[in-house]
């Protein structure tokens, strides 16, 4: 909810489809949500702004942004979303969009860069607090202490042949030599948010303006992910970091100790979601041996593993005949037999998890303790799961989630 003293603050999420260093970048699953989704909430959750709203070419995207909570009122045209598009463009675009179409005309954006997703809570509140405050500010930029000095820093001649020169030389003579203390003290911009009046845009044909005011974050905040080691990066950040962030509204699953029934769909779970058809129409599917292995580590702790799967294809009953599980198969309603299944085993829900990846596994996900998607589920399903695999579903994603059991039960034994 805006507050009485804010400017009218729409929160915009650059988001295209064309990612090149991680293909689908913006939506692949960080910490079990997708990664636009710190973004989306950083804005939904603060104060002191009144509209969230993904700027994106990719109708998979707009999907996903939608599911969690965000706008998308409008596609980028395609001249607006490629590699080397800047940024002003597309804000000036969704500006003129919302005017045209909504008479909607805000006095304050902020920017929410998907690549930068570990906010402090207060962060966009902070921002636009402090343009608020300052009539004479263009603009509040996010920065963080300068990892490395500037002062130390080189130019290579073209070719890299010949000397090289420093990259600042004026104030300081062989700055590079000095100890750091004895030089400013420098900052580094980040992603993690800019507000930037209207005006400074529409007038001054500018994202930040002449007049930029520091927004001074802690530098552990510090994550722009452009490569694969920067996700790497920035998962273990997610697991290990102990600073507080804005964190996507997930639904809390119940104590894994205590699961004794682990229920899986089987295509796109068990399997990769392909199937092979040859003249005869028998059907070939691909497994993870690593989901046998887990399931049999799994069921000598004692929890019980049954397949339950709509598909007719004796092809199910054959894989859960060799790895030793239960199949159930050719049920249309899916929630209805898995309660059945839960009462003949004198069972609460709470003590089952299910792992499903597509829409058919939303019934049966949305009862049981610990709903799990596999990494490449269907966006409504990682919507209401509660884990989110790594793996995706026949490349060892069940194997993932056995492991994470066989810990939590060690542990707590």
């Amino acid at each position: 909810m805006v507050t009485p003293s804010s400017p009218r603050t729409l929160a915009l999420i650059p988001a295209r489809g064309g990612s090149k260093s991680i293909p689908r970048k913006n939506i692949k699953t960080l910490g079990g949500v997708p990664l636009i989704a710190y973004s989306i909430a950083a804005g939904k959750q603060a104060a002191r702004v009144d509209r969230v709203i993904v700027s994106t070419d990719d109708e998979e995207i707009a999907a996903v942004a939608r599911e969690w909570g965000a706008e998308v009122p409008f596609l980028r045209p395609d001249q607006f979303a490629q590699d080397l598009t800047p940024d002003f463009p597309v804000f000036t675009h969704a500006l003129a969009w919302l005017a045209e179409h909504e008479d909607y005309h805000p006095e304050v954006v902020v920017q929410l860069r998907p690549t930068s997703p570990f906010r402090p809570p207060d962060c966009v509140d902070r921002a636009v607090a402090m343009l608020s405050a300052d009539p004479d500010a263009d603009s509040v930029r996010g920065v963080v202490l300068s990892g490395q000095n500037p002062y130390k820093m080189w130019r290579l001649p073209q070719g890299e042949e010949g000397p090289m020169q420093p990259l600042l030389d004026e104030g300081f003579p062989e700055s590079y030599n000095m100890p750091r203390q004895q030089l400013p003290v420098t900052y580094w911009q980040t992603g993690h948010i800019d507000a930037i009046r209207t005006r400074t845009i529409l007038e001054q044909n500018s994202l930040s303006g002449r007049r930029i005011r520091p927004l001074i974050l802690d530098s552990r905040y510090t994550i722009d992910i452009d490569n694969l080691w920067d996700w790497d990066r920035a998962e273990y950040m997610l697991e290990r970091s102990q600073v507080p962030i804005v964190r996507p509204e997930v639904r809390q699953h119940a104590p894994l100790e205590a699961i004794k029934l682990l229920v899986l769909d089987f295509d796109g779970t068990l399997t990769d979601n392909r199937v092979w058809v040859d003249q005869d129409g028998r059907e070939l599917i691909a497994a993870s041996r690593g989901d046998g292995m887990g399931i049999q580590m799994l069921k000598a702790t004692g929890v019980e593993v049954i397949v339950l799967s709509r598909e007719t294809n004796p092809v199910v009953a054959a894989r859960c005949r060799k790895i030793g599980i239960e199949a159930v198969q050719g049920i249309l309603d899916k929630p209805a037999v898995l309660q059945r299944m839960v009462q003949e085993r004198s069972l609460s829900l709470t003590e089952v998890a299910y792992i499903g990846n597509d829409v058919n596994d939303i019934g049966c996900m949305e009862l049981v303790g610990c709903a799990v998607a596999v990494a490449d589920s269907h966006p409504q399903t990682l919507k209401v799961a509660h884990l989110v695999m790594k793996a995706n579903g026949g490349f060892g994603a069940v194997r993932e989630f056995c492991d994470i059991l066989l810990a939590r039960r060690t542990h707590s034994s």
